[in-house]
């Protein structure tokens, strides 16, 4: 017997569901805060060298306004905007003269540190430890090093969501994420900030991939992809919610544990969640695993019906003997040859949607409107696209709708390459389509994935995909740095991931309406 076959008894789409839902979407919200939370808490303010200690040299500065204080001393670039990171090696007093020029004038390294405009911006990562200039690059680290500890929080919860249940490694990964998100809105230097910062994407991670799958483990086969969109939508409305937030809350410290409070009330409601009652029977857990249908059952207005057609003996047959006398390992990923194929595919697919997704999320300066605009926008862009691949999975399919939406996602990539600057709102709006579609092509794969993986090893398989897309996502922020040798750079790069790895996804089977595998026979043998 299937397990649907006995979910149905107990209705697969019922209040029961309904409750569970909300309190696994409610977690999901802020999940956006965290994860693109780097564009506002690393933001660089305009700024140029501190000129402040040059007041009490022999009162050669008395008598000249703030402007001509910095006409003498900081040097104008091509675009002419003062320089952010150089001054004269001397005053320059002839500039006064409207006539002269600064061109070929010697200039040094900012000596006393820099002035920040603060007026956007009260306190960011970059003011605080002045990460500009030659430390620039350290802004875009602090994203990859999140999304490293993303990677290897994969892993873990990975495994042991498979060994210890999704409930138990869900509370795990709410208390962690609580805490390191605090350790790290208190950090006193850039060393302390980042190891903390990659403790709470290590801990931020089973939120991720555990909801998702204990949503959909709970659900009828023609729900699935209702499940998978709304997780989706959650996503858009926490990051929707952080440009405001970010807006009103300036200061990096403050607004990191702002994102990080609505944690402590999915933790209250933590004790509400059931675990998997699909889970507990593929590892042989069968007196609780009839516990929990029970519960669904009488809430959903089921009871006598379940309880005449469904005994916990019944629930015996749906474990083999397989299921009792393996453990199951990432290693069980590539032991068989449909297996394999199956996790190489996955894994380059993930890789190319979140390499894709975060290397346009991260980067929203190009449209000449303040950062939280920009990053409303984009957000904003996500709710149409949610809705029109919730048509897409159920008219065409996975397979098509993810390979469709990774291939127009690089092709919008490639028409901004080639499209001249002058053509700059024809630019925005084909930049805000490429979000829209790799967005939806995020909302695609973790509905796909959750249903190529066998029971068994789902966790496992999430896990090490997860991993996939963290690497993808901790590159993209130094690829972005990739500009300085050749602008259009990173987003050649970014065409070519997400191109290729749509056509990857040409390889993998249709999932529409087909029942969850539940054990690796199933994958090698189907049915």
């Amino acid at each position: 017997m299937k397990f649907e076959n006995i979910l149905d008894e107990a209705d697969g789409f019922g209040r029961y569901q309904i409750i569970m839902i909300v309190l696994l979407v409610f977690p999901r919200v802020t999940l956006p805060s965290h994860f693109l939370l780097n564009n506002f808490i690393a933001a660089i303010p305009s700024h140029h060298c501190d000129i402040s200690s040059l007041d009490g040299d022999d009162g050669l500065y008395v008598n000249l306004s703030h402007t001509e204080k910095l006409t003498v001393t900081i040097p104008l670039m091509e675009d002419g905007k003062r320089s952010s990171c150089q001054m004269f090696s001397e005053p320059q007093f002839h500039l006064l003269l409207n006539s002269s020029s600064s061109a070929g004038l010697p200039t040094v390294q900012c000596k006393n540190g820099w002035v920040y405009d603060n007026s956007t911006f009260k306190r960011t990562l970059a003011t605080q430890f002045d990460l500009v200039c030659d430390k620039r690059g350290l802004t875009k680290a602090s994203a990859t090093i999140f999304f490293v500890g993303i990677m290897f929080g994969a892993v873990f919860f990975g495994v042991l969501c498979d060994k210890y249940g999704r409930k138990t490694m869900l509370l795990v990964s709410y208390l962690s994420a609580i805490v390191f998100s605090v350790a790290t809105a208190f950090s006193s230097t850039f060393v302390m900030f980042a190891v903390f910062r990659f403790l709470t994407g290590f801990g931020i991670t089973g939120i991720s991939i555990i909801t998702i799958v204990l949503s959909v483990e709970w659900v009828d086969i023609k729900y699935r992809t209702f499940i998978g969109v709304i997780g989706s939508i959650s996503w858009t409305v926490g990051n929707v919610m952080l440009a405001g937030i970010a807006y009103l809350v300036t200061d990096w410290r403050i607004l990191i544990i702002t994102v990080t409070t609505p944690l402590v009330l999915a933790v209250a409601t933590w004790w509400w969640i059931p675990e998997s009652a699909r889970w507990l029977i593929a590892i042989g857990k069968t007196d609780r695993a009839y516990h929990y249908l029970q519960e669904c059952a009488n809430r959903n207005g089921r009871a006598t019906e379940f309880s005449s057609k469904i005994k916990p003996e019944t629930l015996s047959s749906v474990v083999t003997v397989d299921n009792q006398s393996h453990n199951y390992t990432y290693l069980d990923l590539i032991r068989t040859p449909r297996m394999r194929r199956l996790t190489l595919f996955t894994g380059i697919v993930w890789y190319g949607v979140a390499s894709t997704y975060y290397g346009i999320s991260l980067n929203i300066t190009g449209f000449g409107l303040s950062l939280h605009l920009t990053h409303f926008i984009y957000a904003i862009t996500e709710l149409p696209a949610k809705l029109l691949i919730y048509i897409s999975l159920n008219k065409i399919g996975r397979r098509y709708s993810q390979v469709g939406t990774l291939v127009l996602t690089g092709s919008c990539i490639l028409i901004n390459i080639l499209m001249p600057l002058d053509f700059s709102v024809l630019r925005s709006v084909v930049a805000i389509l490429g979000k829209g579609l790799s967005e939806s092509s995020f909302t695609t794969v973790f509905l796909y994935t959750t249903e190529l993986y066998p029971t068994v090893v789902r966790q496992n398989g999430i896990g090490y995909t997860s991993f996939m897309a963290r690497l993808g996502a901790s590159i993209s922020p130094l690829i972005m740095l990739l500009d300085e040798l050749w602008k259009p750079l990173p987003e050649v790069l970014f065409c070519t991931v997400a191109i290729s790895s749509g056509l990857v996804a040409l390889l993998l089977p249709e999932t529409l309406n087909v029942r969850l595998p539940e054990i690796i026979e199933d994958i090698e043998q189907p049915r």
